[in-house]
Parts: structure tokens; sequence; C-alpha cells
């Protein structure tokens, strides 16, 4: 064992110890939260503007602060973006995230030094309490890449802006600067085929033991890989035994993974966001992420089927319950005032709090009420690839609500297989039934004879990436959107059907 590798060990228990510490005292730890970020921000704009001065409980705080997204919260982003002091958080933002809302247009959320530190902290904290459960550490010694956006930033009222996996970048530790590819110059490659080329290149002879990044894109990266080599990538990289995803479910990529790496490999899955880390996995033993309850961010928690109820209940995690599907709120010492998300939520446990992402509140199907999340159909597809021994790169599913002729409406599933069923009947009925049994309301249309059985169109080989590049999103942090309750993503991927 290496003294990096013993070190590893040594650092990770104490930290384990401290991620116990705060986990068994939930509630403390979220009331600490809660009045550090009030107390802090109380004199700035947002804050006299909401009476922070006098919020002293959770209740008054809902009395004064709205759920708010960002087109609502607009009008004070663009005072701090236009250089404006004190605005949502003391001082300026040392950042902005930039990204490209669907409804808002570019959208530029807020960073402060407070932030970036527990974002760090996460990412850290996530690795070393896998190496203190697994013992685990040999990994330090090789070599790590993160598959991100450029961390070439823009400046804009001398606040630096950008992507913020680009951002990241910038605070990789020392220590592990040695350990990190691709190059600098790689990574500042804006075009992403151009660029995945080039980290194929500089990887291919190293001795890769540590990989991350969103899985559609990792995969994107493993193919080009296995194309160059003639190899697969358990071969390649024979001490390769880490990946660390987040963005999306790893389970329908899963055993098209182990195909291309001919083994089982141990997965952390982490859920950031340019609003901030809210949970990482800290065990591999079960499913689900520990919610981060002392990194500087107080959450609420709304029932995602009241949500569009005028007022709906705002819980804290003191009043949240098992296995109900929430939208999570946000308040953070980057400046954010209960901001929604977008993300829905379900918890698994309480003691400590673990949460499991069941997709976005804008991201269903409801077209005729079935109410259709992203997690109901990546289990089915997980249980129907696994029945038929197929294998899949990727898929989303729509509404077809007009359908030719006189035929009932349906879900329409398209889906780029890399290895088809060979009972494409049987396939369909593990999906259709699985998401019955799911899904009351969805078995209810389709007992009624309302909806008929689920459709699948197949889109051929590299069509998803073909679609995303169409609309300008290929690689970094983008993703496929699993859901959509019209056919505008359908619409568009017809174009690459087989």
């Amino acid at each position: 064992m290496s003294l990096k590798s013993l070190a590893a060990r040594i650092f990770a228990k104490n930290i384990a110890r401290k991620t116990a510490r705060w986990a068994g005292e939930p509630l403390k730890s979220q009331e600490k939260v809660f009045k550090h970020i009030i107390r802090n921000a109380q004199n700035t704009k947002f804050g006299i503007d909401h009476n922070f001065a006098r919020i002293k409980s959770h209740s008054e705080f809902v009395n004064e602060v709205p759920i708010r997204d960002y087109e609502a919260l607009r009008e004070y982003v663009e005072q701090a973006v236009a250089g404006k002091e004190n605005v949502l958080w003391p001082g300026k933002p040392i950042y902005f995230a930039k990204t490209s809302g669907t409804t808002s247009g570019a959208k530029y959320i807020p960073i402060t030094s407070e932030s970036i530190k527990e974002q760090v902290l996460a990412s850290r904290n996530a690795i070393l309490n896998y190496i203190h459960e697994t013992g685990n550490s040999d990994f330090v010694d090789g070599k790590w890449i993160f598959l991100q956006g450029s961390p070439v930033l823009q400046e804009k009222n001398g606040i630096k802006l950008g992507r913020l996996s680009g951002i990241s970048a910038h605070y990789v530790p020392n220590y592990l600067q040695k350990n990190r590819l691709p190059s600098w110059e790689t990574n500042c490659i804006e075009d992403w085929e151009t660029k995945v080329e080039k980290i194929v290149e500089e990887t291919i002879n190293e001795d890769m033991t540590l990989i991350a990044g969103i899985p559609s894109w990792v995969q994107m990266y493993f193919e080009k890989l296995k194309a160059t080599s003639d190899k697969n990538i358990g071969s390649l990289f024979k001490n390769f035994n880490l990946f660390i995803y987040g963005g999306v479910n790893y389970e329908p990529y899963r055993a098209k993974f182990e195909e291309l790496i001919g083994r089982r490999v141990d997965s952390i899955e982490l859920f950031p966001a340019s609003e901030g880390f809210f949970a990482y996995q800290n065990t591999q033993k079960e499913e689900g992420m520990l919610l981060l309850l002392d990194s500087g961010i107080f959450y609420e928690f709304v029932k995602a089927d009241e949500f569009f109820e005028d007022q709906p209940k705002r819980l804290t995690v003191s009043e949240v319950e098992l296995d109900v599907n929430y939208v999570m709120i946000i308040s953070t010492n980057a400046g954010l005032w209960g901001y929604n998300l977008g993300d829905t939520v379900r918890f698994i446990s309480t003691t400590p709090y673990k949460i499991v992402v069941t997709g976005r509140i804008k991201h269903f199907i409801s077209a005729f009420g079935e109410h259709v999340i992203a997690k109901e159909v990546e289990v089915a597809m997980q249980k129907a690839v696994e029945a038929c021994d197929a294998s899949i790169n990727e898929f989303t599913v729509a509404p077809q609500i007009t359908p030719e002729k006189d035929e009932l409406p349906y879900h329409e599933w398209f889906i780029e297989f890399e290895r088809k069923p060979s009972d494409m009947s049987k396939f369909i009925e593990i999906l259709d039934t699985s998401l019955q049994k799911q899904n009351s309301y969805y078995y209810d249309l389709i007992e009624g004879k309302i909806l008929q059985r689920l459709k699948i169109t197949s889109i051929k080989k590299s069509g998803f990436q073909e679609f995303m590049k169409s609309i300008g999103k290929l690689g970094g942090q983008n993703k496929v959107q699993r859901l959509s309750n019209d056919r505008s993503v359908a619409d568009k991927l017809a174009l690459q059907r087989e």
C-alpha cells in the first residue's frame, strides 16, 4: 500500500466520523443552517425586502418568502449580474453558473465563496466515505478522469461565469493534479466529439482507475475506446474499479456498461447541480443518497401531487414521510431563497435521511391524468432489459394523443437498442405491465381502454447523439429528457428512427 493510499484511509475515517455526527442530528443540523443563512443575508436587498431581521422560525419564513422558480427570482439575479453588491447574499457572487433554461433563456445561477466550498467538500467526502466503507483506496494511485464541460470562463461585470463542471475544474486539489486527465488543453475543447477523440488519445495507454461523468457521455467515451483498442474497458484499464456519476439514473445503462467494461465495478451516485450539492451515495450496500443537511442548504419539500395548488404546504425534513414524491425547495448560502429546483425526490430512509431522485416536476406524462414520472419508466426499462437479455443506449417517452386511424392513444417509447430483445412482444409486455404495477392511474387507463398498450419506436445507432447535437446539447452536463408531456422531443427524435 502506498503512502498516498494509507493517508486516504486515515483521512476517510475522520470524514466518516464527522458525517455520522451531523447525520445523527439531522434536525439540529438543519436548524443551524437555517439560522446561519437567514442571519447572514438579513442586510441584503432580498433580506430587507423579505423582513429577514424578524424571521425566527420556518413558519415566519414561509409567510415572508414565497416559492419561486428562476423566472420569479430573475429581478434579483439580474441586479447581481449587473455587478450590484449585497443583493441575494453579502457581497458579490464569485461565479455565475450559466445554464440554458427551457423557458427563461440563459440562466445565471449565483455561486458564492461559501457555496463553492461546500460543492468541493461534498465531492471529496463522497469518495472518502466510499474508501472508509470498502477499504478500497488503491485507486488514488492511478489516473482519474472527469468528463466535463470546458473550464474556460468568461467574465461579466467582474464576475466569472461558465458551466458548473468547468468552474469545478478550477478546484481540483493539488494532490490530485498529477492524477487528473485529460490535459487542460483537451479539457478546453468545446466541440464534444473532437474532445472525446482527444481524450481517448490521451487516456488509452494510461492506468485509469476512476472515471466520472454523466452515463450517456461516458458510454460514448467507452465505445470510442473499445473501437480504437479492440479491447473491452476492463481489459484496457485493468485497475479501473470506481465509476462516479450523477444527473441521471444509472440503472438503465448498467447492463450496457458492464458489457463494455467486461465486469462490474463499484459506483457512487452524486446529486450535484449549479444550485448546490444536495446528496451522495454513502454506502455500497443499499440504494439512495445521503441528504446533505449541514452544507449551507436549507430544504423544504412539497408533495408533488399538491405542488400546483394555491399555497401548498411546505414541509421541513422533520415532517416528510417515506415513499412520497416531493418537489425539493432550497434556500442556500449562494442566495437562492424558497427556490424551486425542479427536481422531485422520494425519501427511502429518515435514519439517516436518504433520498432517490424521481424526476423533474415539469418532466412527466399526464396527458390523460396518469402522472407517470421518470423513476417509474426507468424501473420498467430495467426489468424489461434484464428479463429479455437486451441492452439499450438511451430512451425517452412521450404521449401519442392523436394516433392514425381509429387507434386508442398510447405512450410512445423511443429506444436506441444496443442489443434488441429476441422477443419484442415480451419486452413490450414487461415494460407495460411494470408501469401498470407502479402507477395505478396508468393501470386504470389501460383497463378502462382509454389508452392502449405502449408502442416502441426504434432509434438508429447514435440517433440520440445526433438529436442532442442538432439542438446544441451534445456532451458536458446535458442530459436527454426522459419524459415529455408533449411531442416537442418526440417529433425531432422521429427523424432518427431506424
